[in-house]
């Protein structure tokens, strides 16, 4: 086999080994030409010249007059150039990389050659790399907003630095435990906890007060409680606890607190029942944090709080959208 037939086997071979598609582009017709690898990447048929403005139609939208541009401007351009952009191929959608060289490296009888080059995987693993690093700024800023407001709620309660520490580090472990909960496992679709074992986790480091403990009781029917849901959930049930142990049943020895919930439906209602405690006083004073977390919480749960002081005890009436729950 004569030498350069030799080497012209060798550079195809290693043309297709890199996954390399090769085309040339007429700029006085405006017409591609592509081999076998770039006709099957554009799921266009191999052999006759295509007109640039067909070629585009299966561009992406999104990218289609930026990538026109890009072209044209390659009759002027001096030098390599790299553009990326997506195509699509029926219902798929796929990255491509093409590169060349401008007029004064390539071009010759004004044909422009280059290589296209599937990057669909890369610009996948980036996208992923985003939507990861995104969702971790987004946990973040929720983790602070979680602590920033549970330090709130519990220097109210506190009477020491001492004793604030030990209730915020309960309070805060409470808390882990419940996203344990609802937390995706890595191989596993995301899980939902049931909403009995969420109070009873967020409730716990209110129960366990010595010869107190015992005095939370907990009947709801089986429901799923989503991630996203969870965490607002528990600064809810926190803050109704915090004012408990403060003002109402949980304050003295005697007082119960029942939480109960009807069947599911498209609307959830959980009934929060203080008894045997002081008598509570709706506050005279302008509404504070603690009031407006709970209002503002409801509302993303897609429902509301209803609060009712009576002589026995606080009786509060949350109710949220099934759907938003489960979320």
């Amino acid at each position: 086999m004569p030498t350069r037939q030799w080497d012209l086997k060798r550079l195809r071979l290693a043309v297709d080994a890199a996954g390399v598609a090769m085309w040339s582009w007429n700029v006085a017709t405006d017409r591609l030409l592509m081999d076998r690898r770039g006709a099957a990447l554009w799921g266009v048929e191999e052999g006759p010249e295509v007109p640039f403005a067909d070629l585009s139609e299966h561009i992406h939208p999104a990218d289609r007059d930026r990538v026109q541009a890009a072209f044209a401007a390659t009759r002027a351009l001096s030098g390599p150039y790299e553009i990326d952009f997506r195509i699509l191929v029926g219902r798929e959608i796929r990255w491509i990389s093409a590169r060349g060289q401008g007029s004064d490296g390539t071009t010759r009888k004004k044909v422009v050659f280059g290589v296209f080059l599937d990057v669909t995987g890369r610009k996948q693993a980036e996208e992923g790399h985003e939507l990861l690093a995104g969702e971790m700024s987004h946990r973040v800023k929720n983790l602070l907003m979680i602590a920033t407001a549970l330090t709130a709620i519990t220097s109210r309660s506190a009477t020491s630095a001492t004793d604030m520490a030990h209730e915020l580090t309960r309070r805060l472990a409470a808390l882990g435990r419940a996203h344990d909960l609802v937390r995706p496992v890595p191989g596993e679709a995301a899980r939902a906890a049931l909403l009995g074992d969420l109070i009873a986790v967020l409730l716990a480091p209110y129960d366990d007060m010595g010869a107190f403990s015992g005095r939370i009781r907990i009947s709801v029917p089986r429901m799923a409680v989503g991630e996203a849901a969870a965490t607002t959930l528990s600064m809810v049930l926190h803050e109704l606890a915090t004012n408990s142990v403060k003002y109402g049943a949980l304050s003295t020895p005697a007082g119960l607190l029942d939480v109960s919930c009807d069947a599911p439906g498209e609307e959830i209602t959980v009934v929060w029942t203080e008894s045997g405690g002081p008598e509570v006083m709706p506050p005279t004073l302008a509404e504070g944090f603690g009031s407006r977390l709970l209002h503002r919480s409801m509302l993303d749960l897609g429902g509301a709080i209803t609060l009712n002081f009576l002589k026995g005890g606080l009786v509060a009436t949350l109710t949220m959208s099934a759907e938003r729950l489960g979320s």
